[in-house]
């Protein structure tokens, strides 16, 4: 979680940056460095050693759904 809250902080910090007509230089070096940790955030996040035992048949977690009715 820790590539995911960085990410859209920098990113967030982009949006700021642009909005309020920063120069052109630090608005575009975020946005390469925004670049570069979405990949490294997708990368790290798809690597995670994560199971579980859910199926398709579980449906949602937070909204159980009988199929069987």
């Amino acid at each position: 979680m820790f590539y995911v809250i960085l990410t859209t902080f920098l990113l967030v910090m982009l949006t700021i940056m642009a909005a309020m007509n920063m120069p052109f230089n630090w608005v575009f070096y975020t946005m390469c460095l925004g670049q570069l940790f979405v990949l490294v955030m997708v990368f790290k996040v798809l690597k995670e050693n994560y199971t579980t035992d859910k199926t398709f048949e579980n449906f949602y977690q937070d909204k159980p759904y009988n199929f069987r009715k």
